[in-house]
């Protein structure tokens, strides 16, 4: 039974590692497309990563950082054109 339970924290912390990844990357992509729905999904990605307790903290923060960026990016474009989307 002992050799079941660190297998099992490895492969949370290995979960929180890939979802720390996962918001960096969506929250990087979410600046060019799709920022209302990649934007709330780097948020939640890089929280549960962070709650989960990954080793990638950096990585985590700065999804989150481009999650609120996506959103902020969104608000700014929409004040600018006065619609719900924008393009190049």
């Amino acid at each position: 039974m002992q050799l079941t339970a660190p297998a099992t924290r490895r492969t949370g912390v290995r979960d929180a590692d890939g979802m720390a990844v996962a918001s960096f990357i969506l929250g990087l992509l979410g600046l060019l497309v799709l920022n209302v729905f990649l934007g709330p999904i780097a948020i939640v990605l890089a929280a549960a990563a962070l709650w989960r307790g990954t080793a990638r903290r950096g990585r985590a923060c700065l999804g989150l950082a481009l999650g609120v960026a996506d959103l902020l990016v969104l608000a700014a474009f929409m004040q600018a054109d006065s619609t719900i989307s924008w393009s190049f």
